[in-house]
């Protein structure tokens, strides 16, 4: 597990992601998913999806019920674990589901959700598990 030190050598560990505590990199980190043909993050309203399903469905080589079966909420990089609900700054849940974080590509994302790239094995609800995750991140960068 990730452990920092503080200035008396004792191990801490370590904060929020910052596009948790910060709103404009959060924006920007979504919208790039938004953007991104290799992630395509959406539907961007749950409500009046478009064709979102139907592309998404193609891009698979699949059935719209079956990528409607692969959301953020059972993702393996969306990572709602306790530590994680402490670090978000409002309201966590709606009439269609829960907020969380995608470690993948860095923002706040909503369960109801998907991208391309998602990944079978999810959700994070382990504190342990949402540092390993932190952990790697902060290695890759």
């Amino acid at each position: 597990m990730i452990k920092l030190l503080n200035i008396l050598g004792e191990a801490v560990l370590p904060q929020c992601p910052a596009p948790t505590q910060n709103l404009e990199l959060n924006t920007k980190n979504r919208d790039s998913a938004i953007k991104a043909d290799y992630i395509k993050y959406g539907p961007l309203n749950v409500d009046e999806p478009g064709d979102y399903w139907d592309e998404l469905a193609e891009h698979w080589d699949t059935t719209v019920r079956a990528a409607k079966q692969s959301l953020c909420a059972n993702c393996a990089a969306f990572d709602i674990s306790p530590r994680m609900e402490n670090c978000m700054p409002g309201p966590l849940s709606d009439e269609d589901g829960r907020l969380g974080y995608c470690w993948m590509h860095s923002f706040k994302c909503h369960s109801a959700r998907t991208c391309r790239t998602w990944a079978k094995g999810g959700p994070i609800v382990e504190n342990t598990i949402s540092y390993e995750w932190q952990e790697r991140q902060e290695e890759n960068n």
